[in-house]
């Protein structure tokens, strides 16, 4: 098999102990139905909540604690191009089978669980979770064709204000909703100001990573009317939390 970056995979045995070192992927690995074979997660692993509580904490997404999955001798790590640091992939890739996912659409995601249902020998969990994805997704589809384009700035962070650019999940899914994110001429994350913000119809702040409140909304100079918290999960947490996502969407649509 070859992972989402096309890295050559072999596997003799279906693997028994995983470390998963992408929150939104353990959570769909629980989904699975695959919790008793999670031995390790990062610090940001909080679906289920007691995901943490019966595996060992590695690190975060991105300070990997090589020590402690060594401790853990797991015979599979699931890693994402974008979330992990890639020298610490590479280091592990070294001793251990990594598979680095690569996310940046709903087919990509639908590759990733056959993928695993194939690694773990679940193709009949694996099919039924593809399937609710894409009947969520294909009902979605259907629907958002009703919807006007609205242009949106997507905040993630504050001091340095940052927004999501181009390049992004988020930004994918911000255009699955007709939404037109006025700054995907930037790349990643870029660093923008509030006093100079270009011009919108709504500006979301995200629950994640930065926990935005309703008190953020007078730093900027407009009618916080226009402003809305959202749940940064359902806009960047690929996985089996697609399939309420679209749900949340529709909702959130209604509000605006």
């Amino acid at each position: 098999m070859k992972d989402q970056l096309n890295r050559a995979l072999h596997f003799d045995i279906t693997p028994g102990r995983i470390v998963c070192l992408v929150p939104s992927l353990t959570e769909m690995l629980v989904d699975l139905g695959l919790q008793d074979k999670i031995v390790g997660v990062t610090k940001f692993c909080v679906h289920p909540k007691d995901i943490r509580t019966t595996a060992e904490i590695v690190g975060g997404t991105k300070t990997i604690k090589t020590e402690k999955i060594e401790e853990l001798k797991p015979d599979f790590i699931l890693a994402n191009k974008e979330e992990n640091d890639f020298d610490i992939v590479e280091i592990l890739s070294k001793d251990y089978l990594v598979y680095v996912s690569d996310i940046n659409s709903i087919e990509d995601l639908l590759q990733l669980i056959w993928d695993l249902g194939e690694i773990f020998a679940i193709p009949n969990r694996s099919k039924q979770l593809a399937d609710d994805i894409k009947t969520s997704f294909i009902n979605f589809r259907r629907e958002v064709k009703n919807y006007p384009k609205l242009k949106v700035a997507y905040f993630i962070w504050r001091n340095p204000w940052m927004v999501v650019g181009s390049s992004t999940f988020i930004d994918y899914m911000l255009k699955l909703n007709n939404f037109d994110n006025v700054y995907d001429d930037l790349p990643r994350y870029p660093e923008v100001s509030i006093h100079q913000l270009k011009s919108v119809d709504y500006v979301f702040l995200s629950s994640e990573p930065f926990p935005f409140k309703v008190q953020h909304k007078k730093e900027f100079e407009m009618n916080t009317h226009k402003i809305h918290i959202v749940d940064g999960e359902y806009f960047s947490w690929y996985g089996s939390r697609l399939v309420k996502a679209f749900d949340y969407f529709k909702q959130l649509r209604d509000k605006l």
